[in-house]
């Protein structure tokens, strides 16, 4: 298991990531200027259908004011920015990448949310949380890098209230090897992919009951196309982050859901009550 985190992490490596995002907002406006979360989207929505899809989940998840939740790999904190503005919750993030977490937490001071928002380094598998602290269990675009579905969903039920939700947005597998390289891995070597079936069964192992399941692959291919069909990538900048073969990756993670090889799903499913 260390091996594969190492693995990931390698992925996510993002070396001297706060300069690079400091350089390029030089030019939205000076350092003392704060930002709006939306002004940042071109640079830290890097999932499939970025911020639609994170207001799409959010919005089946019926979170709302006043309401604890974790975004599990939050990445650079775009999706947590979001929430906390559009719905007045708190947000605490957790990413295995440290430089990922520093961006986070930089960015969130330019928006002026750190009142709201908390990041940390820290691994899906061992979340550093109290049992039952969250109302809301966010996870995009994550489970592709874990093997150990069981545990990862077991920590989740672990830190959600009985009755709490958690809301998934991920690629599965459909129907062959996917092409590489991809957003999560450049390689097999980190890349853990399920079906459908599969995934909601592991989930509804680990204590869970669905509320909301849609296979969104349809949607997620139409904007695909449509990317496609516009020329070059809208938001150049996501290489800031994923490095300069981000175009490519994207590319090939389009490729595969066009020939049917990966899959897109959201769902929502509501934490068992421990004592049932």
């Amino acid at each position: 298991m260390t091996d594969e985190l190492d693995g990931v992490r390698d992925h996510y490596r993002a070396t001297g990531l706060t300069e690079r995002l400091r350089t390029v907002l030089a030019a939205v406006g000076p350092e003392d200027q704060l930002l709006t979360p939306q002004q940042l989207g071109t640079l830290d929505q890097f999932h499939t259908r970025g911020l639609a899809a994170t207001a799409e989940l959010a919005q089946l998840a019926d979170i709302t004011a006043g309401m604890s939740v974790l975004d599990v790999g939050s990445g650079i904190g775009g999706p947590a920015r979001f929430l906390a503005a559009t719905y007045g919750c708190r947000v605490a993030g957790v990413d295995l990448s440290e430089p990922f977490v520093d961006a986070a937490r930089y960015l969130t001071e330019r928006t002026g949310q750190s009142g709201q928002l908390s990041f940390q380094t820290a691994s899906a598998l061992e979340l550093p949380f109290d049992d039952g602290r969250f109302d809301i269990v966010l996870l995009q675009h994550v489970a592709m890098n874990i093997s150990d579905r069981a545990r990862l969903y077991g920590e989740i039920r672990r830190v959600l209230k009985s009755g709490g939700r958690f809301a998934t947005f991920d690629v599965v597998s459909s129907s062959g090897q996917p092409h590489y390289p991809l957003p999560w891995a450049r390689t097999p070597a980190t890349s853990f992919l399920l079906t459908i079936d599969e995934t909601r069964k592991a989930i509804e192992q680990a204590g869970f009951r669905a509320l909301a399941w849609h296979d969104d692959t349809g949607v997620a291919k139409a904007w695909f196309a449509q990317l496609r069909a516009s020329g070059p990538p809208p938001s150049p900048n996501l290489g800031v982050v994923m490095g300069p073969d981000f175009a490519e990756l994207a590319a090939n993670l389009g490729r595969n859901l066009m020939e049917g090889r990966l899959g897109i799903l959201t769902a929502v499913f509501e934490a068992a009550s421990t004592n049932s």
